[in-house]
């Protein structure tokens, strides 16, 4: 490549410059933090919540540093259902409040802030001969409450429609390894779907960059307080000291490391990967009851890039929190046999082409089971000023953050403007009122579309300017040098751990991701030149 990558995107109309969290600004920004140690505020943390409070604060004008030990997206945040769900669910535990909340948020995550990163989900539940009527009547019952969520949040008809019965033909086909036998319809109602979660985090981490916020990942917070936080640089060693009006603590189920005084009941939710060819082509989300838990449910989900999750479990945890969490078999089991339930053929452990476990940091109010626990987010302020946000769930991330950052603003005595993110969009998201009618037009394939928005002709430039980065990676997959390339030099991937498992999520294959090791290691060496 006889232009450097990092050219190519400054350079390209649809490209924010400021945006590009490239290994070169990495550098610029810890030579600058060492100079002039200050902020106004620093987040720890770089999964959605921190991301999320990162471009909060820094739309609000304050000076503005995320610290992440690691990667952006590389805790829970990227181990998620892809739901942006309007919490249907929580009316059956008439948690009205937390309900209409999600409601909200789905709406301003679809119409606004990322519209090319979520997309309406069809989702049906069979009436099988197991489903009693009165079973199939309260179900229709909540997803009538479900519609006046949507009405309460301005959520047009046309972006998610009303709920409705369908018939069995119809279930079937979208749904082609449903039962027949006993199968009298279905009920179908519609939610949010992120393309990727990881790909939201990278995108309020580029959006809040593109506004002046400092992204620092690998970099290990210590010795935090609620006006300091001594820093190491995890690549180098170096390590210095912030100085700061407020200090936010959103670093997920690691958040009692940070502040001892929190107490946390961690909740794994396991999900199964598995081919689409299992399914014959899921066309909607397949909800499945769990027998004997009212309100409960086992998902299978389709996913853009041919697979399908099934999930989730609600299982309590103990002990050291794991970097990356493990499914149980037991896990395995309860999910295989309860979407089994509504299948003609069953699935079996050969039809699993991986698994993934995410851990919910939930706060422990002393709940018999975690199940019970509210999802209700909390912000908690220490004497000395650190500000903590526990709790929440991916889709009220907004919610969270804006309420953070209100508490390190009240503490601190900081003068901000108001809160501006429910109709700030993202890098990639178009800034119109028809957001589908703008994607349309992107003059790209659709699948780049639907992970890049409007940034999509930016990432084919880069397979332009050198035709080895056109191809696909490996076989089994669509992902191109190009998209690994653009990993590095935009989203700030460092390792090949950070290209192959949050910006291209080929690790979910690790045939493939083996395969597209050498890759990725190219992508790297693009970066560092």
């Amino acid at each position: 490549m006889t232009v450097h990558p990092s050219e190519i995107l400054a350079s390209h109309p649809a490209i924010a410059p400021a945006s590009l969290l490239s290994p070169a600004r990495r550098a610029d920004e810890l030579t600058r933090l060492t100079a002039a140690p200050s902020a106004d505020l620093v987040v720890i943390g770089g999964g959605v919540t921190g991301a999320g409070v990162a471009l909060d604060a820094v739309s609000r004008g304050l000076s503005t540093v995320l610290i992440e030990s690691r990667d952006l997206a590389f805790g829970t945040s990227r181990w998620s259902s892809k739901l942006v769900h309007g919490g249907l669910r929580y009316l059956a535990s008439a948690a009205v409040g937390i309900a209409y909340e999600s409601a909200v948020e789905r709406n301003a995550l679809i119409r606004n802030i990322a519209p090319h990163l979520v997309r309406p989900l069809p989702q049906v539940v069979p009436l099988l001969e197991d489903v009693s009527l009165f079973d199939a009547a309260i179900t229709r019952a909540g997803f009538l409450a479900g519609d006046a969520l949507r009405i309460a949040a301005r959520t047009p008809s046309a972006t998610l429609a009303r709920s409705s019965r369908i018939p069995a033909a119809e279930v079937a086909a979208l749904a082609p390894t449903v039962r027949r036998d006993g199968l009298r319809g279905g009920l179908l109602n519609w939610d949010g779907q992120l393309n990727d979660d990881a790909r939201l985090v990278t995108g309020l981490a580029r959006t809040a960059a593109s506004l002046g916020a400092t992204i620092l990942t690998h970099a290990r917070a210590d010795q935090v307080t609620g006006t300091s936080v001594a820093v190491t640089d995890e690549l180098t060693g170096h390590t210095f000291e912030i100085r700061s009006s407020a200090v936010i603590n959103a670093t997920g189920v690691w958040s009692a490391q940070v502040d001892s005084s929190i107490a946390l009941r961690p909740s794994r939710g396991t999900h199964l990967v598995m081919s689409q060819d299992s399914f014959r082509g899921l066309r909607a989300g397949l909800t499945v009851a769990v027998p004997g838990h009212f309100g409960r449910y086992v998902f299978a989900l389709p996913q853009p890039d041919g697979r399908v999750y099934v999930g989730l479990t609600d299982e309590e945890t103990s002990g050291e929190i794991p970097d990356v969490p493990q499914a149980e078999e037991s896990e395995i089991d309860f999910l295989l046999d309860t979407v089994n339930l509504a299948l003609g053929t069953p699935l079996t452990r050969d039809d699993i082409l991986a698994t993934f476990s995410g851990l919910r940091p939930l706060l422990d109010s002393g709940a018999g089971e975690t199940s019970d626990v509210s999802r209700k987010h909390a912000v908690l302020t220490r004497a000395d000023g650190l500000v903590t946000v526990v709790g929440g769930k991916l889709t009220t991330y907004r919610r969270m953050a804006q309420d953070a950052v209100d508490a390190a603003v009240a503490t601190s005595g900081l003068q901000a403007g108001p809160c501006r993110t429910r109709t700030l969009g993202l890098v990639g998201a178009p800034a119109s009122n028809d957001p589908a009618s703008e994607l349309a037009k992107v003059s790209a394939p659709q699948r780049l579309v639907a992970k890049y928005g409007t940034e999509a002709p930016a990432v084919l430039a880069l397979g332009d300017a050198d035709a080895g980065l056109a191809a696909p990676v490996a076989d089994g997959t669509s992902i191109t040098g190009a998209e690994l390339t653009f990993g590095v030099v935009a989203e700030g991937a460092v390792t090949v751990d950070d290209v192959l498992e949050r910006r291209t999520r080929l690790s979910l294959t690790p045939l493939v991701a083996e395969a597209a090791h050498a890759a990725a290691n190219r992508a790297l060496t693009f970066g560092e030149a």
